[in-house]
């Protein structure tokens, strides 16, 4: 290729790419926000405006149609910004991640490129369906808040959690395969997390672990919660070492830790680590089980964290979820879980980095480990987040 025509390429691409982040830094119209509002269902119309809630602090919007009329008004509202907000308030309809013209919202820090997604539903997600109606191409990228500027503010940017308790918080594993707790357990234990570990636990026996966990009274003492599960189960589902069971869900997991059923944890930092090896076509997965049991019923409404009342259930959450087939625990050398161990070595070795940047590390490394082996012995690796702060796991 001659060197005029080469440097001819740079400049179209380069002024395709201008093209592309001018249309998503434009203002969203009204007839795009009816079109948003009308797509939303109820929770997900709430969920949006809690998102917004520290942009629009000095607004009431009674619906999210006025809410993003009025952002957009004030010119804080593009299409990159609204597809953003589009999968934040999604709650999982599909983790395929932002693209190269992704924005952040102020409390919400990402860094997640587009190989991460393990599962799609329904072919595309709704935010999907929409950013491709507007004419957004999505390609991996890590955007940070700094770097997007959508909704930035340097009070938000900088804020972070308080780690400051002694301990921390307590660090719960469960390891149904064994493989995991010893490095694990140390690892947390060095960060200042006092570590509870339960190993091979039957299906009901987690339950029950992960209910007494979440109504320990000292959590109103510490500044953070960790969950590590490792186990067999179904694409929602852990089974313990019970390989009949239809297995314990996923998401039952996560609601025993919210806000309305964990009111001691409200306004700090809940992160779930999860290694779930899938088994195809085993049991039917138990979407019914409760997760309210007699002790969550009577809680004292006393007990409430004064703040419970003033933030959303779901905030504070870091859900890393990582599948791999089942059958690599079939190998005669069956070893850690490649996730878990280069998790803990980022820990121990980076601990003063902010956990999302160390995420999206774990996250190269994932794609890295999968370019080079076989399917069976590939990792899929997905993170959703409401972290409303910067977050170090590091008191000092």
């Amino acid at each position: 290729m001659a060197h005029g025509a080469l440097l001819s390429g740079w400049k179209l691409d380069e002024t395709l790419a201008a093209d592309s982040w001018n249309m998503a830094m434009c203002p969203v119209s009204a007839e795009v926000i009816h079109q948003v509002e009308e797509s939303l269902d109820e929770d997900e119309k709430e969920m949006m405006l809690f998102l917004c809630r520290d942009v629009a602090e000095n607004l009431a919007p009674p619906n999210v149609r006025d809410l993003l009329g009025s952002l957009s008004e004030r010119g804080q509202l593009s299409v990159a910004t609204l597809a953003e907000l589009l999968y934040r308030s999604g709650q999982g309809a599909g983790s395929h991640y932002m693209n190269s013209l992704q924005a952040s919202l102020p409390n919400l820090s990402i860094k997640e490129p587009s190989y991460t997604s393990s599962r799609f539903q329904n072919g595309r997600s709704r935010e999907q369906r929409f950013v491709e109606h507007l004419g957004i191409q999505r390609n991996p990228v890590k955007t940070s808040i700094q770097e997007s500027g959508a909704f930035w503010s340097p009070h938000t940017s900088e804020e972070s959690y308080r780690m400051q308790s002694r301990p921390l918080g307590i660090c719960l594993i469960i390891d149904c395969i064994g493989n995991d707790t010893e490095y694990l357990q140390e690892t947390f234990t060095s960060l200042g997390y006092h570590v509870k570990a339960f190993l091979f636990p039957r299906a009901d026996d987690i339950s029950h672990i992960l209910h007494r966990c979440a109504l320990l009274p000292t959590h109103k003492d510490y500044d953070s919660f960790v969950c590590v599960l490792v186990s067999r189960g179904g694409s929602q589902s852990m089974m313990g070492v019970d390989q009949a069971h239809s297995g314990f869900s996923l998401d039952c997991v996560k609601r025993m830790f919210m806000g309305d059923m964990c009111p001691s944890l409200v306004g700090k930092p809940k992160l779930f680590f999860i290694q779930n090896y899938e088994v195809l076509g085993g049991p039917s997965e138990d979407s019914s089980l409760e997760v309210d049991g007699p002790a969550v019923k009577d809680l004292d409404a006393k007990a409430l964290h004064p703040d419970s009342c003033l933030t959303h259930r779901e905030a504070d959450i870091f859900w890393s979820l990582c599948t791999a087939d089942v059958s690599q625990l079939e190998q005669p050398s069956s070893s850690s879980s490649m996730y878990l161990w280069n998790l803990s070595q980022q820990l121990k070795q980076e601990r003063k980095r902010p956990l999302v940047d160390l995420h999206v590390e774990l996250m190269d490394k994932v794609y890295a480990w999968n370019s080079g082996v076989s399917s069976k012995e590939k990792y899929y690796l997905s993170l959703q987040h409401t972290l409303r702060k910067k977050l170090t796991l590091s008191s000092t």
